[in-house]
């Protein structure tokens, strides 16, 4: 296994435990473009190869569907998992969120949402942050206009500001955590750096091993870039690192993916046999 690789798989080890994350990573990544469904097989070969043991990962799929996060149909012995309702919605943002180039519409406005006490509040949060909205206060959620609203928090009541004056940009900068998302940029190209060099000085990779880096490399971007809003560049701190973090996995990924995409081949399997191919929307990943 390549070096740069190996450093990455030795420092998941030392976080805490993140196998229903990868999982989900894993779908929405890998197996949602080849049809959405796969067999625990699959799933127990390439967890294997980070050495995360088969029953916690049976205990993370089972856990994943009972909270309506996967469904699992039974075929004899055998369990395929796809994504249910929830992380298909879930997904669908967060797919626009990771591999489609920031907006270049935005038209100085931000969208405002109010929403009350009582279950509603606890029910959209998780979802609003994902979707890219940051909360300056309990209840009260911001994005730049046009970003869409997930169907969590569709009863929320919803204004438009303006961000240009200062008190507009200070309610951005109680929004998000701007600071710790640029370290947590920062810290994401320290971490996959030496593998984008390695690939660029012609080092191989297995078609496991690069299977291994992508769904680690999109694991561990999107940790940060789900906590962006992707705020247009003006309203952005002096040499804000998203930009060069994005283009970094984007090169990574695109390196990765043809030989990625074999190792599917050859062991991705769901209820009718081998997965189908991946639609063409791989291949319009990144892009500028």
């Amino acid at each position: 296994m390549a070096h740069p690789l190996s450093r990455i798989i030795d420092q998941l080890k030392r976080e805490p435990s993140r196998t229903g994350s990868i999982v989900i990573t894993v779908f929405g990544d890998a197996i949602v473009p080849r049809g959405g469904s796969v067999w625990l097989g699959t799933l127990l070969e390439f967890f294997d190869g980070l050495d995360i043991d088969s029953g916690v990962v049976r205990t993370t799929m089972s856990r994943l569907a009972a909270d309506g996060w996967l469904t699992r149909e039974k075929v004899g012995r055998n369990s395929f998992y796809r994504l249910a309702e929830k992380g298909r919605q879930t997904f669908e943002a967060a797919t626009r969120h990771i591999y489609d180039p920031p907006p270049s519409d935005w038209t100085g406005r931000f969208e405002l949402l109010l929403i009350g006490n009582g279950g509603d509040r606890d029910v959209s949060r998780e979802a609003l942050r994902n979707a890219g909205f940051g909360s300056p206060l309990p209840g009260v959620w911001v994005a730049p206009s046009g970003l869409p609203v997930p169907d969590e928090a569709g009863g929320a009541i919803r204004l438009e500001v303006s961000a240009e004056d200062d008190s507009g940009r200070r309610l951005l900068s109680a929004s998000w955590p701007l600071d710790r998302t640029a370290d947590a940029y920062l810290k994401f190209m320290k971490t996959f750096e030496p593998l984008g060099a390695a690939i660029g000085r012609g080092t191989d990779l297995s078609e496991a091993d690069a299977f291994t880096a992508r769904i680690l490399l999109i694991h561990y971007y999107r940790r940060v870039v789900l906590r962006d809003p992707l705020l247009p560049e003006s309203l952005l701190p002096t040499n804000w690192p998203g930009r060069a973090a994005r283009n970094l996995c984007g090169e990574i990924y695109r390196a990765l993916l043809a030989s990625s995409e074999q190792w599917l081949d050859g062991h991705g399997t769901n209820e009718k046999g081998p997965l189908p191919p991946a639609r063409k929307l791989l291949e319009r990943r990144f892009e500028a």
